[in-house]
Protein backbone atom coordinates (compact mmCIF):
# COMPACT_ATOMS: atom_id res chain seq x y z
CA UNK A 1 0.00 0.00 0.00
CA UNK A 2 1.55 3.28 -1.11
CA UNK A 3 0.94 6.44 0.88
CA UNK A 4 2.51 9.87 0.57
CA UNK A 5 4.14 10.17 3.97
CA UNK A 6 4.77 8.80 7.42
CA UNK A 7 1.65 10.40 8.93
CA UNK A 8 -0.48 8.68 6.29
CA UNK A 9 1.19 5.36 7.12
CA UNK A 10 0.47 5.81 10.80
CA UNK A 11 -3.17 6.73 10.15
CA UNK A 12 -3.75 3.73 7.86
CA UNK A 13 -2.10 1.31 10.27
CA UNK A 14 -3.95 2.73 13.28
CA UNK A 15 -7.34 2.43 11.57
CA UNK A 16 -6.55 -1.06 10.26
CA UNK A 17 -5.59 -2.33 13.72
CA UNK A 18 -8.64 -0.70 15.32
CA UNK A 19 -10.82 -2.55 12.79
CA UNK A 20 -9.21 -5.87 13.70
CA UNK A 21 -6.76 -6.25 10.82
CA UNK A 22 -3.46 -8.01 11.38
CA UNK A 23 -1.39 -6.39 8.65
CA UNK A 24 1.48 -8.87 8.92
CA UNK A 25 -0.86 -11.87 8.73
CA UNK A 26 -2.71 -10.30 5.81
CA UNK A 27 0.63 -9.58 4.13
CA UNK A 28 -0.08 -5.86 3.88
CA UNK A 29 2.76 -3.39 4.00
CA UNK A 30 2.12 0.34 4.15
CA UNK A 31 4.97 2.11 2.38
CA UNK A 32 5.41 5.87 2.83
CA UNK A 33 6.85 7.31 -0.40
CA UNK A 34 8.14 10.56 1.17
CA UNK A 35 6.02 12.50 -1.28
CA UNK A 36 3.77 11.60 -4.17
CA UNK A 37 6.40 12.55 -6.72
CA UNK A 38 8.28 9.37 -5.73
CA UNK A 39 5.52 7.12 -7.04
CA UNK A 40 7.34 6.17 -10.23
CA UNK A 41 10.22 4.71 -8.21
CA UNK A 42 7.77 2.75 -6.02
CA UNK A 43 5.79 1.50 -9.02
CA UNK A 44 9.03 0.36 -10.66
CA UNK A 45 10.01 -1.50 -7.49
CA UNK A 46 6.67 -3.01 -6.44
CA UNK A 47 4.40 -2.84 -9.49
CA UNK A 48 3.88 -5.15 -12.47
CA UNK A 49 7.42 -4.67 -13.83
CA UNK A 50 8.98 -5.01 -10.37
CA UNK A 51 7.94 -7.37 -7.58
CA UNK A 52 4.43 -7.73 -9.05
CA UNK A 53 2.57 -6.86 -5.86
CA UNK A 54 -1.06 -5.81 -5.86
CA UNK A 55 -0.87 -2.10 -5.12
CA UNK A 56 -3.28 0.11 -3.27
CA UNK A 57 -2.74 3.72 -2.36
CA UNK A 58 -3.81 6.96 -0.74
CA UNK A 59 -3.01 10.45 -2.00
CA UNK A 60 -3.99 14.09 -1.65
CA UNK A 61 -6.26 15.58 -4.30
CA UNK A 62 -3.52 17.91 -5.58
CA UNK A 63 -1.36 14.85 -6.34
CA UNK A 64 -4.08 12.72 -7.95
CA UNK A 65 -3.38 13.69 -11.58
CA UNK A 66 0.30 12.79 -11.28
CA UNK A 67 -0.58 9.52 -9.57
CA UNK A 68 -3.06 8.70 -12.35
CA UNK A 69 -0.44 9.40 -15.03
CA UNK A 70 2.13 7.24 -13.25
CA UNK A 71 -0.33 4.34 -12.87
CA UNK A 72 -1.15 4.53 -16.57
CA UNK A 73 2.53 4.53 -17.57
CA UNK A 74 3.17 1.55 -15.28
CA UNK A 75 0.41 -0.45 -17.05
CA UNK A 76 -1.70 -0.60 -13.91
CA UNK A 77 -4.57 1.07 -15.68
CA UNK A 78 -6.34 4.29 -16.38
CA UNK A 79 -9.67 5.59 -15.23
CA UNK A 80 -10.94 6.58 -11.81
CA UNK A 81 -8.24 6.12 -9.20
CA UNK A 82 -10.60 4.39 -6.76
CA UNK A 83 -11.21 1.66 -9.34
CA UNK A 84 -7.44 1.13 -9.44
CA UNK A 85 -7.24 0.86 -5.65
CA UNK A 86 -5.98 4.41 -5.07
CA UNK A 87 -8.09 6.63 -2.86
CA UNK A 88 -7.99 10.41 -2.91
CA UNK A 89 -8.27 12.71 0.11
CA UNK A 90 -10.08 16.00 -0.40
CA UNK A 91 -7.20 18.41 0.31
CA UNK A 92 -5.20 15.97 2.48
CA UNK A 93 -5.65 13.32 5.15
CA UNK A 94 -5.52 15.86 7.99
CA UNK A 95 -8.38 17.76 6.36
CA UNK A 96 -10.38 14.54 6.12
CA UNK A 97 -9.72 13.70 9.78
CA UNK A 98 -10.65 17.22 10.92
CA UNK A 99 -13.91 17.03 8.94
CA UNK A 100 -14.80 13.65 10.48
CA UNK A 101 -14.01 14.73 14.04
CA UNK A 102 -15.46 18.21 13.56
CA UNK A 103 -13.66 21.47 14.27
CA UNK A 104 -15.03 21.37 17.81
CA UNK A 105 -13.80 17.81 18.43
CA UNK A 106 -10.19 18.20 17.29
CA UNK A 107 -9.14 20.65 20.06
CA UNK A 108 -9.95 17.92 22.58
CA UNK A 109 -7.28 15.73 20.98
CA UNK A 110 -4.84 18.65 21.11
CA UNK A 111 -5.77 19.36 24.74
CA UNK A 112 -5.15 15.73 25.69
CA UNK A 113 -1.57 16.23 24.48
CA UNK A 114 -1.15 19.35 26.60
CA UNK A 115 -0.88 21.60 23.57
CA UNK A 116 -4.15 23.51 23.56
CA UNK A 117 -2.40 26.69 24.74
CA UNK A 118 -0.02 26.41 21.78
CA UNK A 119 -2.97 26.06 19.40
CA UNK A 120 -4.69 29.09 20.98
CA UNK A 121 -1.51 31.16 20.50
CA UNK A 122 -1.44 30.13 16.83
CA UNK A 123 -5.10 31.17 16.45
CA UNK A 124 -4.29 34.68 17.69
CA UNK A 125 -1.37 35.29 15.35
CA UNK A 126 -2.16 38.07 12.86
CA UNK A 127 -1.81 35.72 9.87
CA UNK A 128 -4.26 33.23 11.42
CA UNK A 129 -6.91 35.37 13.15
CA UNK A 130 -9.27 35.68 10.19
CA UNK A 131 -8.76 32.18 8.84
CA UNK A 132 -11.39 29.47 9.35
CA UNK A 133 -10.81 27.14 12.29
CA UNK A 134 -10.24 24.25 9.87
CA UNK A 135 -7.35 26.14 8.27
CA UNK A 136 -5.94 26.98 11.70
CA UNK A 137 -6.05 23.33 12.71
CA UNK A 138 -4.35 22.27 9.49
CA UNK A 139 -1.65 24.90 10.10
CA UNK A 140 -1.18 23.60 13.65
CA UNK A 141 -0.65 20.04 12.42
CA UNK A 142 1.57 21.02 9.49
CA UNK A 143 3.45 23.91 11.06
CA UNK A 144 5.65 22.09 13.56
CA UNK A 145 8.04 19.33 12.58
CA UNK A 146 6.66 15.95 13.60
CA UNK A 147 3.13 17.14 14.39
CA UNK A 148 1.48 15.33 11.47
CA UNK A 149 3.15 12.06 12.46
CA UNK A 150 2.38 12.57 16.13
CA UNK A 151 -1.27 13.49 15.68
CA UNK A 152 -2.28 11.13 12.83
CA UNK A 153 -2.84 8.07 15.07
CA UNK A 154 -4.33 10.22 17.83
CA UNK A 155 -6.91 11.71 15.46
CA UNK A 156 -7.78 8.27 14.07
CA UNK A 157 -8.15 6.88 17.60
CA UNK A 158 -10.51 9.77 18.44
CA UNK A 159 -12.87 8.97 15.55
CA UNK A 160 -16.26 7.59 16.54
CA UNK A 161 -16.61 3.94 15.55
CA UNK A 162 -17.61 3.69 11.89
CA UNK A 163 -16.81 7.34 11.12
CA UNK A 164 -13.43 7.17 9.41
CA UNK A 165 -12.85 9.49 6.45
CA UNK A 166 -14.20 7.83 3.29
CA UNK A 167 -10.85 7.58 1.45
CA UNK A 168 -9.17 6.04 4.49
CA UNK A 169 -12.07 3.71 5.26
CA UNK A 170 -12.28 2.58 1.61
CA UNK A 171 -8.55 1.93 1.49
CA UNK A 172 -8.56 -0.19 4.65
CA UNK A 173 -11.65 -2.07 3.44
CA UNK A 174 -9.71 -2.95 0.25
CA UNK A 175 -7.48 -5.46 1.99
Amino acid sequence: MLVEGESDRMAVETLAVSLGHDLAAERVTVAPMRGASSIVRFLDRYGPDGAGHQLLGLCDVRESRGIARALGRASIGSGPLAELGFHVCDADLEDELIRCLGVDGVPGVIAAQGELASFRILQHQPSQRDRPKTAQLRRFFGGRSGNKVRYAPLLVDALPTGHAPPPLASLVASF
